[in-house]
């Protein structure tokens, strides 16, 4: 028999209390007519709702990057009853953790416990996200450990709080990702057979693949113009006040390519299509990560062309109540899939993170499995 790997627990973690659009300005500053009017005009467009901060009113942090990744990794390991010393594997996917240095995936750790393990740290933007599932699902299919726990999580507010753009060089790219990105982490756990109790979630294969070779950079931050050829890093200015004030500590992306991303997106996966790692007439979910119903919008039509009947039964996202949690997006929208009942035995999912770093995709497919018990009854 094959040997396979399955999603048997799944957890999330949205820190603090919702926060609605006409709130955002007061968390994050910014009340200016310039900056109020950039916002209103985002936040129409990615139709983003509420969103989840780690942020007090004062702005002041109020958790963690390992934090919250803790809190979404004990979620899951409550969901699947284990602890953290069941673990044999922890892999770990962020922007940008809370230290330059040990990587992220060493401190959370050391706050989660548990007992000797292999870790990864999985950094990028959102893709990373599969990345890390990738590497766990590897592992436990070779049969090195018999389960382990990924996670992504993101903190973004540190970044977008007004005092980091004032006295800096001017940017409105910077500004766009002010009113996109928010804060919150998402697990699950994978195992080398399904959970004796409940469905799970058979990953039949991971893929992720990167175009770099044919893009420029999109979203960044610590580069000094729009390629390393044009400009230099912020490791490279006298001091790191200075890489500060010319924007460099600012997550910026390249609004003009992202139209770009929809179209090379969609090519990626109609090559899954094309090499029949996906059935159009079996599949029953997807779901997808993406930063505004606007791509929601393209690549909706696309499929809807592709697979006549194609309705919005099939495609979940929770980008309006969530907001877009980076690498931490796909697995809170999974998670909130799975407690609300939409996945049922025999069903298909397909999970789809782009990222626009520097354009790279990420793909996962699943199926609903039946309990083990139930399928040895029934053997």
């Amino acid at each position: 028999m094959t040997a396979t790997a399955y999603l048997t627990g799944l957890g999330a973690y949205l820190p603090g209390e919702p926060v609605g659009n006409d709130e955002v300005a007061s968390r994050l500053g910014g009340v200016d007519k310039r900056t109020e009017r950039i916002r209103r005009r985002i936040q129409n467009a990615n139709g983003i709702q509420q969103r989840y901060y780690a942020m007090d009113t004062d702005g002041r942090t109020t958790h963690l990057n390992e934090e919250l990744a803790t809190h979404a990794i004990n979620a899951a390991l409550a969901d699947r009853g284990l602890r953290a010393s069941d673990l044999g594997m922890l892999a770990c996917a962020t922007t940008q953790g809370d230290l330059l240095v040990p990587g992220f995936a060493s401190m959370v750790h050391g706050r989660l416990g548990g007992g000797p393990m292999q870790t990864l740290t999985a950094t990028g933007v959102c893709a990373s996200s599969i990345a890390a599932l990738d590497a766990v699902v590897s592992k436990v299919r070779l049969g090195e450990h018999p389960r382990a726990a990924v996670v992504g999580s993101e903190l973004s507010s540190r970044w977008l709080h007004q005092r980091r753009f004032e006295g800096v060089e001017d940017h409105l790219d910077a500004h766009f990702l002010r009113w996109m990105l928010s804060d919150g982490a998402g697990a699950a756990i994978v195992e080398f057979q399904p959970r004796p109790d409940r469905p799970s979630l058979r990953v039949d294969w991971v893929r992720q693949v990167s175009l770099a070779h044919e893009h420029e950079v999109c979203m960044r931050a610590g580069l000094d113009g729009d390629s390393l050829e044009a400009g230099s890093t912020w490791q490279d200015f006298d001091d790191v006040a200075s890489a500060e004030r010319a924007g460099l500590l600012q997550i910026r992306q390249d609004t003009s390519v992202l139209g770009d991303l929809a179209k090379v997106g969609l090519a990626q996966f109609e090559e899954l299509v094309d090499l029949g790692l996906v059935d159009l007439k079996k599949l029953d979910h997807v779901i997808c990560h993406y930063s505004t119903n606007a791509f929601r919008d393209v690549v909706f039509d696309a499929l809807a062309a592709r697979v006549p009947g194609f309705d919005s039964r099939r495609w979940f996202s929770n980008l309006e109540t969530c907001g877009n949690t980076g690498a931490a997006s796909i697995y809170i929208a999974l998670d909130e899939a799975w407690r609300t009942g939409r996945l049922q035995p025999g069903e298909t999912v397909l999970l789809a993170v782009p990222e626009s770093g520097r354009f790279s995709f990420g793909f996962a497919h699943l199926t609903v499995v039946e309990p083990r018990a139930q399928r040895s009854t029934s053997a």
